[in-house]
């Protein structure tokens, strides 16, 4: 009679039978980092009541949420010395009189907590009109995607950043930025690869289009790479911010135009 070997399937499963058994809790020990100060601050074109966060991080194992802080001072100023206070409306939130921001002028954002001043400086570039969303669909591996196009004209001669927020049912699904290094003074339609197949007829679809300056495009776009935009997620760093002071965040005076879709 022959020997019968045992198959090499059964073998592995035998082996992997007694793995569990030889598995080790491994107790990771992080260190609590101080707490950074995180400062966002919004100024648009529109007639509007502008905002400031302001927060501090927390340590890896707390819960994630919004950690704001109380009792900071926010001044907002001009290039002409204005100077404008906001309001704190809720913890952590900062509230501007209704005003609305104008192209071509340098905002000077001031935030001072715990007797420490932060600083930063945006100027809002020059409208970009939005001129229409429409949808292109791409195959990818046999699978054909639908996903929506901002169509806008880039002015000539002018470096230009954009920034994409794409808002479906009233979320915010994507957030991404590019420049117009390759494109200037072209007729450009910029696919937003956010996939679109789960929507319904009646959905709507919004893009908030910014046109922001070279330092606000750099923090976002930093952002992105982190996130894995456009390819694969880089070594996470913290994006390069425009507040001195190491404080986190960033300060976007920008000017905006928006276009809704709705699926039918």
């Amino acid at each position: 009679m022959k020997k019968r070997s045992i198959p090499i399937v059964l073998f592995v499963l035998a082996i992997l039978s007694v793995l569990p058994g030889c598995e080790k809790v491994i107790d990771l020990k992080l260190d609590n980092a101080q707490p950074q100060l995180v400062i966002y601050g919004g100024l648009s074109d529109r007639l509007d009541n502008h905002l400031v966060t302001v927060s501090k991080t927390y340590d890896f194992t707390d819960a994630n949420r919004f950690n704001g802080v109380n009792g900071a001072k926010v001044l907002l100023k001009n290039e002409e010395g204005t100077i404008m206070e906001y309001v704190e409306v809720s913890k952590g939130v900062y509230q501007s009189p209704k005003f609305r921001g104008q192209s071509g002028r340098k905002y000077t954002l001031d935030v001072t907590f715990e007797g420490k001043t932060y600083t930063a400086s945006s100027t809002m570039p020059g409208k970009v009109p939005l001129d229409s969303l429409t949808f292109k669909d791409f195959s990818f591996f046999g699978t054909k995607n639908t996903y929506v196009a901002a169509n806008y004209n880039d002015p000539k001669g002018v470096q230009n950043q954009y920034r994409y927020i794409l808002t479906i049912k009233g979320k915010v699904q994507d957030d991404a930025v590019s420049e117009d290094r390759f494109d200037d003074g072209n007729k450009i339609s910029n696919v937003i690869f956010y996939d679109l197949k789960d929507l319904v007829h009646g959905d709507t679809i919004n893009v908030e289009f910014q046109c922001i300056d070279r330092n606000v495009y750099k923090y976002f776009y930093s952002l992105e790479q982190n996130a894995g935009g456009g390819g694969p997620p880089v070594a996470p760093a913290n994006p390069p911010s425009n507040f001195n002071n190491k404080a986190l965040g960033v300060f976007n005076a920008y000017s905006v135009s928006k276009k809704t879709v709705v699926i039918k």
